[in-house]
């Protein structure tokens, strides 16, 4: 390995170590942080306690499960610092903030907010935990940046099972938008530079959602069902029903960005609002058609400044797949999902120390694009030792 590189990769984990460990008030602890953060990026064979303790040549795992349920430390405040650490390393004023959720599956019924309940990760209803996420998205590379876990209605009216898991007393119910509007609220005030914000169904038609977003002068292009209704060149319809209205010339094959198998063209339409919104922005529906299917047709209600090209707006519809790609990711490389914790605050320790070290893979990506895969996708061998 190039000796810079080696010294540029340590160099880049002791600096978020430090951003870390400066949250985490004893000494010991920030120790046992530092093992964590290290065997989460490095050649542990799975990410929890155990094996990240054999990694660290520890004897046993309770020094890092006291760091994840009993320690005293802020969660929220490293995940601040994770913002602010995005922002420095990838931040762009043309940043996209996308929201989705993914499932952690689970066994039995101890694990806060674990239910029976829609898991996208398994594609059917399964006993899970669902978190929802924001990632972060630019040009010089994406990132996990903030997180919530989703109480189902079950668990906030069962005292005794809260009580287990140690879900404090203030959570209320919040749905999955809501969950997402909180989260914006922050980034947003916490100045995270960007522009544009994406999303799926469960987010699009979310009308708080949208009008905190256009309310900030935000654009979005945030995905709505095919039954909803809007008022288009003149007349009442659903997504489906314009849709089908379309001339064979207002549709466009456009490139909604790189994928595993290379550009992604579909064929897109178009077609603003009469009136200017509120804020000044346009108001429009995309429509995204497949060229093999053509029956498979996506609706998105899009804001945006009125000199806005087409060609952008496709660009930022497709940089939804970042999330996808951030979770498949971070699940793969750095544990997200591999935890054992069940209380309230260890899955959200768990999550926050993950989402750092998968930004500090992101951020050292971004530095050595064309550099050596094993620079970048895994600790030095030699780093791996205390």
């Amino acid at each position: 390995m190039d000796d810079l590189l080696a010294d540029d990769w340590h160099n880049e984990f002791d600096a978020i170590c430090e951003r870390v460990c400066k949250y985490i008030p004893r000494l010991e602890m920030r120790d046992h942080a530092k093992s964590f953060l290290r065997g989460l990026v490095g050649g542990a064979h799975r990410k929890n306690s155990w094996h990240l303790a054999e990694s660290a040549g520890y004897s046993r795992p309770d020094s890092l499960q006291r760091l994840l349920a009993q320690a005293s430390w802020d969660s929220d405040k490293v995940r601040d610092e994770l913002q602010v650490y995005i922002a420095e390393k990838l931040g762009d004023p043309n940043g996209v903030v996308i929201v989705d959720e993914t499932g952690f599956l689970k066994k039995g019924v101890k694990s806060a907010g674990v239910n029976r309940q829609y898991s996208g990760t398994a594609g059917r209803v399964e006993n899970s935990q669902i978190g929802v996420f924001l990632a972060y998205s630019s040009s010089r590379g994406s990132a996990l940046i903030d997180r919530e876990l989703y109480l189902p209605q079950v668990w906030i009216d069962d005292k005794d099972r809260r009580k287990e898991a140690k879900i404090p007393e203030s959570i209320e119910f919040l749905t999955k938008p809501q969950l997402a509007v909180s989260m914006f609220r922050r980034v947003i005030d916490s100045n995270m530079p960007f522009y544009w914000a994406v999303g799926d169904e469960v987010y699009g038609r979310d009308d708080q959602l949208r009008q905190m977003l256009e309310d900030e002068g935000k654009g979005y292009v945030l995905a709505v069902p095919c039954n909803v209704h809007y008022y288009l060149n003149d007349q009442i319809g659903t997504t489906r029903e314009h849709a089908e209205q379309l001339a064979d010339d207002q549709w466009q094959r456009l490139s909604c960005g790189s994928g595993t198998k290379g550009e992604r063209y579909y064929d897109w339409a178009l077609v603003a609002f009469q009136n200017l919104a509120k804020s000044g922005f346009q108001k429009a529906l995309l429509f995204r058609r497949s060229i093999e299917k053509p029956d498979e047709i996506a609706y998105f209600i899009c804001h945006y400044t009125p000199s806005t090209k087409i060609e952008e707006v496709v660009r930022v519809a497709g940089s939804r797949w970042a999330i996808e790609s951030a979770f498949e990711q971070a699940k793969q490389q750095v544990g997200l999902d591999q935890y054992e914790v069940r209380l309230w605050t260890g899955w959200y320790r768990h999550m926050t120390l993950c989402m750092f070290s998968y930004a500090f893979l992101e951020v050292v990506r971004s530095k050595q694009v064309s550099k050596p895969k094993s620079v970048v996708e895994g600790m030095p061998q030699d780093s791996q030792k205390n």
